[in-house]
């Protein structure tokens, strides 16, 4: 798996070539997650807060995949050379 920014989304690439956004239960977590990608090069990440149902709602609409990462889940960045727009 990859992920990139852009437009203000981090997402990363599954396997299979699709995207996949992540939604983070925890603020420490998603923070913490930046933080990972910033030490591995990434550009200073943003973690906002969103309504969950409307980004789910927005997300299924568009047919885009999400993957709402709880405060039981680790996600470690990926290990790969980042596109950044």
């Amino acid at each position: 798996m990859y992920g990139k920014e852009t437009e203000g989304a981090y997402s990363v690439t599954d396997d299979d070539g699709e995207q996949i956004l992540y939604l983070f239960d925890e603020e420490d977590d998603a923070m913490r997650y930046a933080m990972m990608l910033e030490d591995e090069g990434s550009p200073t990440m943003h973690v906002i807060e969103i309504d969950d149902e409307i980004m789910i709602k927005t997300c299924e609409m568009h047919d885009y995949k999400y993957s709402i990462i709880t405060k039981n889940d680790l996600v470690i960045p990926p290990e790969t050379e980042h596109d950044f727009i």
